[in-house]
Order: structure tokens, then sequence, then C-alpha cells
């Protein structure tokens, strides 16, 4: 078997809506670099969540990329078509005795939050994007119970055992950061910042954590370029990438594309579309003038 030596670099929206300037500029810079790097440039539709992925976005994705002038090796790899590579990552991490059933409904873990904060007369931990850590509470609930309330229908989710994953993990782990000159830093993945994560949610049966390192490791993925808002979210995914003996790409997470009240641009919040700017009358050089990019350079 051949071994592509070159730099590989990928984009992977999720279809549950329209792109935005923010992925413009994420597709862009991960397209331009693979560009200088003489790599190689992947795109990847991450539809693993099929009660929001629909195939008009899909095709929008490929539309709006096309007139921006990107191009992509083919075939494009689609998370639900390889649900049984996630399956088998899960199996792994079953194995490793670092995950445990979780039949907890969001009505309960808030319950139970409320309940240890007014115990404890203090705000419970949050995590990065600034929800409550998860309690722990299926992490010590009898299998028994677990194994009855599922067998009368109760959905059950996997989540991570953040402690005992840290234990397997060999030494002290990082993740190597790149700035926007490629200077290497060596940043600490802290397993408790995020607690005991979902890694398989009830619904779909795996995570966008486990999907994403899974991915990135059958793709040959050398190098993820994405937004700021994932920073945090590169330690739970370097831990997976341990437990899991997947190589750990280098990491350059870019400024994100703000609205004018300076909040991160959202397809939930109706961020105005790459769709509806083409509509407008906006040009590929108004989408890298409004991202802040320079000009394209001509050939």
């Amino acid at each position: 078997m051949t071994i592509d030596s070159r730099a590989v670099f990928r984009f992977a929206p999720s279809p549950n809506g329209w792109l935005h300037l923010g992925h413009a500029l994420s597709a862009i810079l991960n397209f331009e670099a693979a560009e200088r790097a003489g790599g190689r440039f992947l795109l990847r539709i991450e539809d693993i969540d099929a009660a929001r992925a629909r195939e008009e976005f899909v095709a929008g994705i490929f539309d709006d990329l096309r007139w921006l002038g990107l191009a992509w090796e083919e075939p494009v790899r689609r998370q639900s078509q390889h649900m049984a590579d996630y399956a088998g990552a899960l199996a792994r991490l079953k194995g490793g005795g670092c995950v445990y059933p979780c039949v907890c409904t969001r009505s309960d873990i808030a319950q139970a939050v409320a309940e240890k904060e007014r115990a404890s007369g203090s705000l419970w931990t949050r995590d990065p994007d600034g929800a409550p850590l998860y309690p722990g509470t299926c992490r010590t609930r009898p299998r028994s119970e677990i194994g009855a309330r599922l067998a009368r229908g109760d959905g059950g989710a996997w989540r991570l055992d953040h402690a005992r994953a840290a234990q397997l993990a060999s030494g002290a782990l990082t993740w190597t950061e790149i700035d926007s000159v490629g200077a290497p830093a060596a940043v600490p993945v802290d397993p408790a910042l995020w607690g005991d994560v979902i890694v398989a949610r009830r619904d779909i049966g795996t995570s966008y954590h486990v999907a994403v390192v899974v991915d990135d490791a059958l793709q040959g993925v050398t190098h993820v370029i994405r937004g700021r808002d994932l920073y945090h979210a590169t330690g739970v995914q370097r831990l997976l990438q341990e437990l899991l003996g997947l190589p750990a790409p280098l990491y350059a997470h870019h400024r994100l594309v703000l609205d004018d009240s300076g909040a991160k641009l959202s397809k939930s919040l109706g961020a105005a579309s790459l769709r509806d700017l083409r509509a407008g009358g906006a040009t590929p050089a108004d989408i890298r003038r409004m991202i802040g990019l320079p000009p394209r350079p001509q050939n």
C-alpha cells in the first residue's frame, strides 16, 4: 500500500443549513493552504444527524464552493455512509473500559445540577461552551438499573469516563497548534474541561467527536484548519485519538467571522447565507473582501 506523504487538508460542513461567510473563510483557508503546500484538499459531508441533514443543503454546499472557485478530490466522504466505522470505534472504547451507558434525559441532568447547586450554594461547573458539566449520575448508577430502563424502552447514550480515559492516555497529552506562520505550540489537554462527554448519542449511535477523529485518520488528514469556536473541543478529540490509537493532525484555529453585534455567525440564528449573497449580486471577490481575505492572485 502506497502512503501519500503530502499534506492533506479538509473542509467538513454539516448539511443542516446553507453555508455562510464563516464557512467560506474556513473552506478558502484550507483550499489555499493545500495549494501552497502542494498537498490535497478534501471535502467531507458530516451528515450523521439524519434528522437535520437535507439533500438540498448538500447540493448547496457543492454549488457554493464551486462558485467560490474551489475544487476537491472525489469521492466525497459522507459520514452517513460509514456508520460501521464509528460503531467499530465505539466498540474499541467499550473494550478499553473508558465509556459507560447513560440513560439520563436532559431534564434528569438539569434537575441533578440544580440539586447540586442548591446543596453547595454555588454554580455548578460549566464546559467551555457554557453548559453545565454532566454530574456523573450514570457512572455510579447500578448497571442492573440501567439495564432495566433500557429494557423498558428508555433510550441510552454512551459517555466517556474522562478520569478513566486520562489514566489510559500515555503521559501528559497535548495537541500541536500552528499559527498563521506555522510556528508550532504544544497545547495541554485537560480531560476534565468537558467532563464525561457523550461519545455515542442515543438517536444516532455515534457523536461528532468520534466521527471526526475516525474520518480524519481514515482519510489521512494531516492539517485541521477550523474556527476558533472548536479550539477547546480539540482536547476531547485528541484524547479520543490517543484511546483509539489514531494519528493526531496539526491544528490551526482561525478567527471567527462575526455579525454586527459581535456574535459568531450561525445557521440556526439566520446568518446571511452565501446563497442569499449570491442572489443579491455578490461576487467571489466580494466574499473574500467581506471575510477579510486579500484578492485571489491571478495566474
